[in-house]
């Protein structure tokens, strides 16, 4: 039987003291006098020499204040706090004398532990919850629901446990904020899946099983489903959301293999491999065509094991949830995990990927494995990279030569990759576009990397995958894939369009299916050393025909080079502007203000400059700035800052005050003088 402490009412309570239900309240409105009648009772949960009996009005606030109030409820139970000799406290040693002292405490109604303080009780009580442990032994009425949510996502169920969203407290990690990380991977594995069928696929970090159970409901006989965890607790999660969603399970271990089948299976009859082992042993083992790797924080401990035997042409994506050291805000912690020097820059995002993708580079070279990158995508959570992988020492060496290290400036913000080449340069500054070492004091650069410097996005894997966004109503990555389409092609909104997915005579420039003579399943399957010379040939021709268009590095953010006094255009508008100058523009997903461009920053300034306008016209339109004949802006901005004496001629002849203004903003003290 449950402990007497524990009771579901107040008047459960007061029956333990012999208190008839409402006696307190009906004397009271009678106004009798309970002192007469009534006879002096005990407290049921406190020691005579704690509580003294007295009259039922006492015993009825006792129980109320100092019992009940201070209560710790649990589905529809309170757990008063219990002074009886339950739980002994130290004894205190006083001369000769010992007294032991009786504490109060709670009974745990799950565990029928005693806890002597009521925040430690519900932090007990909270933990039993965590782990799933919500029946009590004591209960003999039927338990509640089980304390399991079941949350939907892309036509998906799957179960979790109410503290999903805290990694480190639970072993069924959920974050709905990584819905848009999944559905990128799908695209991904559907594209990767309309090459060659079928294909085996691994999730290596499954936690509660989501992003496999989507492969297999939607790609169903295309894909061949591992969902794989190390904690016992996840994997038995896994095989509940595979019987909730109607799939068989196949469940392998390390020591035994054994064959469950979880589901009457009657409407969807694939299979689904759950398998718990260290992610690192099972890539060892086994090979697969499609590996996606997303632990909690870094991933660089797997790629090795990841690259070890993933099949010729497969793809290999990664998610890295570390942002802190990506993002420059640890910076020591990205010296040690990837080997790369990084400051805080406009353009972190773009650097965390390329930082990325170089330890990937690096992790398939160590496998005489090259790489081509499909995707790169850094985010506010996540930073996401997809690759494909080719075998041989030629295309790791071709990859490992795009691991170079860039040459930022910290005045200005421009960044060049350096030369290729091992000859020490006598002077490295040389290389940056930029004159701030020459008219800046000191050394005005840094040396950031090793990166990647090569293309970050194949244009026609990204179209494949946008037409597999529609096809399968993914809403949420639809505008990302046409921002990332627009961006490997380095061009505006205006001018883009999507097309049908290729057909198989246009292998060559898509690079997605593969054409073979024979028809015969078998002839689909280009694994490991089934391979023919004509789609290595493709290949080479292909990633030749995307390094010739490859897209410019890094990008502008169009406030941090504005100027000050003067109003900004839009940057769609801006964007025009940049491309009738000659340069090739976009926008990136990296930063919503941020633009894509060739153009050098010094042209990219004089090109905001020239479109801006005076804050103070307010109302005036959008426009060039007009200026006297003969003068450049750069030529003004210089002369106003150096102080020289053709410049006060210069601002008498400023009949629009607008250099006026801008130099009272920037310069004040020679504008006094």
């Amino acid at each position: 039987e449950k402990h007497i402490s524990i009771q579901r009412h107040l008047a459960d309570l007061e029956k333990l003291a012999d208190l008839k239900e409402g006696e307190f309240t009906v004397a009271v409105s009678q106004n009798t006098d309970l002192l007469v009648t009534d006879e002096k009772k005990p407290c049921p949960l406190c020691p005579e020499d704690k509580f003294r009996a007295c009259y039922s009005h006492k015993l009825h606030r006792h129980l109320q204040n100092l019992h009940w109030k201070v209560s710790v409820e649990f589905e529809g139970y309170r757990m008063c706090i219990c002074h009886l000799p339950c739980r002994q406290v130290k004894p205190n040693v006083v001369g000769d004398q010992t007294f032991s002292k009786m504490g109060a405490h709670y009974h745990c109604i799950i565990c029928s532990a005693t806890i002597t303080r009521r925040t430690d009780m519900i932090g007990h009580i909270n933990r039993h919850v965590n782990k799933g442990e919500t029946e009590s032994r004591f209960i003999t009425v039927p338990p509640p629901k089980s304390s399991h949510e079941v949350l939907k996502e892309s036509a998906t169920d799957v179960k979790v446990l109410p503290n999903y969203s805290t990694p480190q407290k639970t072993d069924s990690y959920f974050n709905p904020k990584m819905k848009l990380n999944r559905q990128l991977i799908f695209c991904a594995l559907a594209v990767l899946a309309e090459e060659r069928k079928p294909i085996e696929c691994l999730d290596a970090f499954g936690a509660t099983g989501i992003m496999g159970l989507q492969w297999a409901k939607h790609l169903r006989s295309s894909v061949k489903v591992t969902i794989n965890d190390c904690n016992e607790n996840s994997v038995t999660m896994i095989q509940e959301n595979c019987q909730l969603n109607k799939m068989k399970v196949k469940l392998n271990t390390k020591e035994e293999d054994n064959d469950e089948a979880m589901g009457d299976g009657e409407e969807n009859t694939d299979t689904i491999e759950v398998t718990k082992m260290d992610a690192n042993v099972i890539m060892h083992l086994r090979s697969f065509d499609f590996i996606h790797l997303d632990p909690f924080g870094t991933s660089v401990n797997y790629l090795d094991s990841a690259f070890r035997n993933v099949r010729n042409l497969g793809i290999v994506s990664l998610t890295s949830t570390d942002i802190s050291s990506l993002y420059a805000k640890a910076q020591h912690v990205a010296l040690r995990h990837y080997g790369c020097n990084i400051v805080r820059t406009e353009y972190y995002k773009e650097l965390a990927a390329r930082i990325v993708v170089a330890a990937v580079t690096r992790a398939a070279a160590r496998c005489n494995k090259g790489i081509e990158v499909l995707f790169a995508v850094a985010l506010e959570h996540f930073v996401l990279v997809v690759v494909r992988v080719l075998r041989g020492p030629s295309p790791a060496d071709d990859s490992a030569k795009k691991i170079r290290y860039l040459i930022h400036c910290q005045w200005c913000e421009e960044r060049i990759f350096q030369k290729e080449g091992n000859m020490v340069e006598e002077n490295p500054y040389q290389q940056l576009p930029c004159d701030c070492h020459g008219s800046m004091p000191g050394k005005t650069a840094v040396v950031l990397g090793p990166l990647w410097s090569g293309s970050l996005f194949n244009t026609g894997f990204l179209r494949r995958m946008l037409f597999e966004a529609v096809q399968y109503g993914l809403d949420e990555a639809q505008p990302l894939l046409k921002t990332l389409v627009c961006e490997a092609e380095c061009t505006t909104f205006k001018h883009f369009s999507t097309h049908s997915p290729c057909d198989e005579n246009k292998q060559e420039e898509c690079g997605v299916y593969i054409k073979t003579p024979n028809t015969s399943a078998e002839s689909h399957l280009v694994h490991g050393k089934r391979k023919s010379e004509e789609v290595i040939r493709n290949a080479a021709k292909r990633q030749k025909s995307e390094n010739s268009a490859e897209h410019p590095a890094f990008y502008y953010n169009i406030h941090r080079h504005s100027i000050k006094g003067m109003n900004m255009p839009k940057l769609n508008k801006f964007l025009n502007y940049l491309s009738e100058a000659g340069y090739r523009v976009s926008r990136t997903h990296f930063d919503p203000m941020g633009v894509r461009t060739n153009a050098p920053l010094a042209q990219f300034k004089t090109v905001l400059m020239k479109y801006s306008t005076p804050t103070y016209t307010g109302g005036q339109a959008e426009g060039p700035l007009h200026l006297p004949e003969g003068v450049q802006v750069g030529e003004q901005v210089q002369a106003a800052a150096d102080g020289k004496a053709e410049d006060a001629e210069f601002l008498e002849d400023d009949k629009s005050g607008v250099l006026a203004t801008l130099f009272t903003n920037e310069y004040p003290t020679h504008c006094a003088a």
